[in-house]
């Protein structure tokens, strides 16, 4: 496969260098707001839209473009508002994988059967990203730091038992509603791949 082609989406292969650069910088620059901003967190619970815009960028700039796009936007908003918090680099490898499975799956740059590529990526994604990466990087951070009381007492309401992983990850997903924010997060790109091809993003 050309080099070029998993680089950058059949889009951007059609701007200038100049203009590669502009929408690169662009979409970096919105992934770095929509981080900051397009989060909403009560009690334990966090809903984002972390995920619908990893996925449109990975369409709109190519698997590596996307992926590079996602990760550096992460990393750069730490910088800018990190809240005192520590960097966790499993947040930015999970939302730049997500963006490179999205490119991989739309590398043809066609609506061609988008609703299959649309499931396939929020199953990979899930898979991947949100259960394997992101729970995996959570859990061993707080096995380090100290579980939450809200976790401690899931788990002795729930279990009677230690928290290991799957523990664990059935609390992210299901206490913490990870799940249905995922679910939320695909239906919307479900929604909105449509008007990329309504702006000639998508063929």
């Amino acid at each position: 496969m050309n080099f070029k082609r998993l680089t950058f989406s059949n889009f951007l292969m059609g701007k200038s260098d100049g203009k590669k650069i502009a929408i690169l910088s662009m979409l970096t620059a919105f992934n770095i707001v929509s981080n900051a901003f397009f989060e909403f967190k009560t009690l334990d619970v966090q809903f984002s839209f972390t995920i619908v815009i990893s996925i449109l960028t990975g369409i709109i700039c190519g698997p590596f473009s996307g992926f590079l796009v996602c990760f550096f936007a992460d990393l750069i908003g730490f910088f800018i508002s990190s809240w005192g918090l520590v960097y966790m680099p499993w947040v930015g490898i999970s939302t730049a994988t997500t963006s490179l499975i999205a490119g991989m799956f739309f590398i043809d740059g066609k609506m061609k059967n988008f609703i299959f590529k649309i499931v396939g990526i929020s199953i990979l994604s899930f898979l991947i990203c949100t259960v394997l990466i992101n729970s995996t990087g959570f859990y061993y951070y707080n096995k380090t730091m100290g579980f939450s009381t809200a976790i401690l007492e899931y788990v002795s309401n729930k279990f009677n038992g230690d928290i290991n992983y799957f523990i664990y990850l059935a609390y992210r997903l299901i206490f913490k509603l990870q799940i249905v924010n995922c679910v939320f997060n695909y239906v919307i790109s479900f929604l909105l791949v449509p008007i990329l091809k309504r702006l000639k993003i998508i063929v």
